[in-house]
Formats: structure tokens, sequence, C-alpha cells
């Protein structure tokens, strides 16, 4: 009956523990009056629980002597925050072209951040795990901070990832990507599909209960928000785009089956320029290095053949957007990743062409504010949404050995 009574105990501390913690993570300065409006906790638990977390590592109190608030009793309140060395998190996208790590504090800022440009193809599975070791030690150096700062790591790669951090077998792409990340990274290492980063890093800036975050720079992946929950699937599946090349292949040749906006730009403008017979802007860069960005600049000067190749963008956005819309009732589908910041052309054909008469409400379509930033910034996000859920199984800096 003791060892009960006991671990009954010891589960209510954890309990009150996390939920001032979570108050804690969201407040700068904080009284024991405020963390007991916050939290329903009496004034003696808040009391007793702020120290054992001061002694934990977590908060320290705060005096500055008149500035001080003051109780009904005349007496200066005490007064908490959280300690800004109790630890930070770390973000990673390990796309297949570039990495980016961004380190940031238990409240969001960006501390540091660096970015490489990799050839995954060459580098392999170790390769890649290098890189992104040294990329992730380099910017903890910026910050100020080594690999024992660190709480969480969060990779995000372009393949499906399961809830245990798993892309499914078979496809040598996907095993690629999932390069084997957690025992070269520092922290508790979770592993995420892109997309669904993209998409917890827009729902942060605007919340939506309904919205897809299309990755559409070199392949297509989309993030789903369905009711206000990220969609995974059983094998983390959802929001692969794999439909695309069985859908457009038959119906719409030369589409690309998953290949993204930005890859068929490039792919578009490089395979036709010579075939096309009239002038053209993009005949003034060298063919090989014609980029995405190259065709809609040119679109937005009136160049027709740029124009013609926006045009095929739109339609196929277009098509997915009606697709999401009526099989998720999605209300918002958002262009996310580098291509972002030069996609309004494709996205004014696209809304021109979405249907008006089938008695639904066509989804809206915009472009990230985040732009090339979207996947590491929904990898942070996602780090600091796992330790708001269960601050406790994680050790504060001060904590350990």
């Amino acid at each position: 009956m003791k060892e009960a009574t006991a671990s009954s105990t010891q589960l209510l501390r954890q309990i009150n523990s996390d939920a001032l913690l979570r108050y804690a993570l969201q407040e700068e300065i904080f009284t024991a009056g405020s963390a007991m409006d916050a939290t329903g906790l009496t004034r003696a638990t808040v009391l007793g629980v702020c120290d054992g977390l001061v002694d934990a590592g977590w908060l320290e109190e705060v005096t500055d002597g008149d500035n001080a608030a003051r109780t009904n009793k005349g007496r200066p309140a005490r007064r908490y925050q959280l300690r800004e060395e109790a630890g930070v998190v770390v973000g990673l996208d390990a796309g297949e072209s570039h990495l980016t790590a961004m380190v940031a504090d238990l409240r969001g800022r960006e501390l540091g951040k660096r970015r490489l440009g990799i050839d995954s193809h060459v580098l392999g599975r170790a390769g890649r795990g290098v890189r992104a070791q040294e990329l992730v030690s380099r910017a903890l150096e910026d910050a100020g901070c080594d690999a024992g700062d660190v709480l969480v790591t969060v990779v995000g790669v372009p393949a499906p990832v399961d809830v245990d951090g798993m892309s499914p077998g078979g496809g040598e792409f996907w095993t690629l990507m999932n390069s084997g990340f957690a025992p070269l990274l520092p922290g508790r290492v979770v592993v995420e599909n892109d997309a669904n980063l993209a998409a917890i890093a827009e729902q942060a800036q605007e919340p939506s209960a309904n919205v897809a975050t299309l990755l559409s720079g070199e392949r297509f992946g989309a993030g789903l928000i369905v009711d206000g929950r990220l969609m995974r699937g059983s094998r983390g599946g959802a929001g692969e785009m794999r439909f695309l090349g069985a859908v457009d292949n038959k119906l719409v040749p030369d589409e690309g089956g998953s290949d993204g906006l930005g890859a068929l730009a490039r792919k578009w403008a490089r395979a036709r320029i010579h075939a096309y017979d009239g002038p053209t802007v993009l005949r003034q860069v060298p063919e090989a290095g014609i980029k995405a960005e190259d065709v809609f600049d040119a679109a937005r000067r009136g160049d027709p053949f740029a124009m013609d190749i926006i045009a095929r963008l739109g339609e196929r956005l277009a098509r997915i957007a009606v697709v999401l819309s009526s099989l998720l009732d999605i209300e918002r589908v958002v262009i996310a990743g580098g291509i972002a910041r030069a996609i309004e052309p494709v996205l004014e054909h696209a809304r021109s062409l979405l249907p008006t008469d089938s008695g639904l409400p066509v989804p809206a379509l915009v472009a990230s504010r985040l732009g090339a930033e979207a996947v590491v910034r929904g990898a942070v996000e996602s780090a600091l949404a796992r330790i708001r859920q269960e601050p406790t199984s994680f050790h504060p800096r001060a904590a350990r050995s």
C-alpha cells in the first residue's frame, strides 16, 4: 500500500511539474500567483514545484529588488523564469540537394543556422549522415552551444516516415534519404517527412483546420492537415503524390509523374527551347544552366515561351488542388519550399482554372511566406512541441553529469 501511495505521489508531482513547465515555456517572467491562475494549482504546490524545477535546472528565480511584484501582504512576490541554459533544439532539413541546420532556444528563437549544398547520390547514406553531423556541429558553434545542450533534434527527409522514424523498404531513394541519422546527431533524434514538417511550420504561422502544404521543388510531396490534425497513414505515406505518375502519364503525356513544379519548369525549358522558333530571353542563359526561377522571371516579363510553361504548370497545379479538395475537403493549398518566392505566376494561372460551378468552394492557392526555411522551421516547431508535450521526460543541461 505504501508503494502504491509513493507511486501516486510521484505521478502527481510529475503531472504538476509538466503543467508548470508548459506554462513557463510560454511565459517570460511569472509569479506564483499567475502560475496558480494558469494551472489551477495551489500556492503551496506551485512554490514547491518551482523549487523542484529550480533544483532540476529548468527554472531560475528572478530577483531585482524594488521592481519586483508584491503580494497582498506587501512582501515581494517570488518570480521565476525558464533558464536560458536549460537546453536548445535543433531542426535539420536533410533534402536531396541541400542540408539546412537551425539551432533554437526553448521559445523557438533562432540562435544559429547553417546551409550546405550536397549531392546525395554521390555521398550515399553514410556521407549524408557525416555531412549532417558536421553541419549541426557548426550551427551549434555559431549559437555558442555544444551537443550536450541539445534536448531534441528533428530531421526532415523527402521520404514517407512512420511513427518510429522508419521509411518503407524497397525504395532505394527513400532508403538513401532516410540515412540513419539517429546515432550521429545530438539529443533525442526524431525523423519526420519533410512535407509534414512544412505543414507544421505553416500551421504555426496561420492555423487552419484543413490545409495541404505542397513541397514542389524537385518532387511533389504534401503535408496534410485535416480537421486540425496531421495525417500520416500506417507507413507514413499520407501526402505522397505517387498517384500523379499513374494519372498524368495516362491522361497528359510528359507531365513528369511526381516531379515538382520547379523540376518541371527547368526540364521543360531545357528540353523545348531548341524546338521553339519564337524569341525568348531564356536563350540568353546557357541551356544547361536554366533554372525554374529563370522561367518564372521570364514569364513575369511577358516572355511567350516561358508563359507557355507557366500555363502548363498552372494546369497541373489546378488538377492537384481539385483532387485534394474533392477527397479531403481541403480549404487552402500552400506552395512551400525554395520555389515559393517565385511561384505566383503559376498560382495566378491555376486560380483561373479552378472550377466555380461544382457547388463547392474552391481551395485558396497561396505561396508560403517561409520560403526555403519551411521544413527546417517546421522541424524546430516539432521539436518544441515534443518538449511541451512531456517536458519532464527531458533532462535540462544543469541536471546532466
